[in-house]
Formats: C-alpha cells, sequence, structure tokens
C-alpha cells in the first residue's frame, strides 16, 4: 500500500517498496477546475509542466529534463511529453527515472511543476504527484497537492541520495514562476 506523504515528510524507497528499486515513474495529474455557469459548467485548459532538476555533491545544477528536453543528457531519466490541458484519467505528466543509471556525482533528483500560461493553482484541483515502482507499477508513495493557492510554481518532491540508498522527501513548497529555469532559486534551500 503506498505511503501518503505530507509536506516534509521523508521515506526510504528500498523499506517502501520492499526491495531495491532500480526504475521509477513520477506521475503528475491534475484536472482544470469546472467553472460554473448560469446555464452550464465547462472547464478551461490547463497547462501544467512536470519538471526534474539534476544537482551533484556541491549543489550545482547538472541538467532538468522537461517538456522542452526530454532526456537527460546522460539518458537515465525520461519525460514522456507534454499535457496541454490536464484532460484525461491518471498521469497527466510522467518522468521516468532510472535510479541504477544515474551518474554517482548526482545526489538530488528535484521534481517541479509549473503553470506555462500563468494559471494559478487556484484555478487547478484533484493535482497529485505520486511515485510508482516500475517493476509492478505499484504506487510508493503519493503526495497530494491540496489547497490551491495564488501561486504559479511548486517544488513538489526531492529524491536524493543517503549513502547508497535513495530516499524521497515530499516538500510542497509553492512559489511562482512559469517555467522550470525560472524555479531553480527557489529550489536550492531545499538541497
Amino acid at each position: 500500500m503506498a505511503i501518503s506523504l505530507i509536506k516534509g515528510q521523508r521515506i526510504s524507497l528500498d523499506k517502501e517498496s520492499g526491495g531495491s528499486l532500480n526504475k521509477v515513474v513520477m506521475g503528475l495529474g491534475w484536472d482544470p477546475i469546472k467553472k460554473k455557469g448560469f446555464f452550464s459548467s465547462k472547464s478551461a485548459s490547463i497547462d501544467l509542466d512536470a519538471s526534474c532538476c539534476l544537482f551533484d555533491e556541491n549543489n550545482i545544477q547538472v541538467d532538468i529534463v522537461y517538456f522542452g528536453h526530454l532526456k537527460s543528457n546522460d539518458g537515465s531519466i525520461i519525460h514522456t511529453g507534454d499535457n496541454l490541458t490536464g484532460a484525461g484519467e491518471g498521469d497527466d505528466e510522467r518522468i521516468i527515472v532510472n535510479l541504477g543509471n544515474i551518474p554517482a556525482n548526482i545526489k538530488n533528483l528535484v521534481f517541479t511543476v509549473n503553470s506555462f500560461r500563468g494559471h494559478t493553482f487556484n484555478d487547478v484541483e484533484n493535482a497529485y504527484c505520486r511515485l510508482v515502482d516500475d517493476r509492478n507499477q505499484k504506487e510508493v508513495a503519493r503526495y497530494t497537492l491540496t489547497g490551491g493557492g495564488n501561486h504559479t510554481g511548486l517544488i513538489m518532491t526531492k529524491l536524493y541520495r543517503n549513502q547508497n540508498e535513495w530516499k524521497m522527501q515530499a516538500i510542497g513548497e509553492m512559489v511562482d514562476g512559469k517555467t522550470v529555469h525560472s524555479l531553480i532559486p527557489a529550489i536550492t534551500p531545499f538541497l
């Protein structure tokens, strides 16, 4: 059974998955809030973007995987593509992480979400990020992005190396920024 994380909570990926995790998927899902009119209700498209920032042991940004750069330079992380609306069931964007292939100098993988068109999280509902074990597609952990807010970005979570083990920390920090690049200064305090 998956752990439902709260802000700041840390978990061991190996302990929670029941064994050594090699490949995981970070999924992001959301729905636009339905606007209620006098005669009907409709949803506006919301373009949220999931990204993964790679940092080395000196907290220097080494690479970013996002809709404009779908594969890390070393090939260990792959973004499956951009969802421009939030429509549909399940994960709207997915980032596949091959933990066994991440270079030894990479210590932190920070996952963010930003609203490319500038919609705030007040316009989004049912938002979450989740970590899935790629071996069996079982959810290891889920972080529900609740509370809306008048911000355009969120530092969701990080995977980090602690000796030879990968751990996860729910961050849930609300920030402003329409692109992952604009979120980098807000990420560094969490490394």
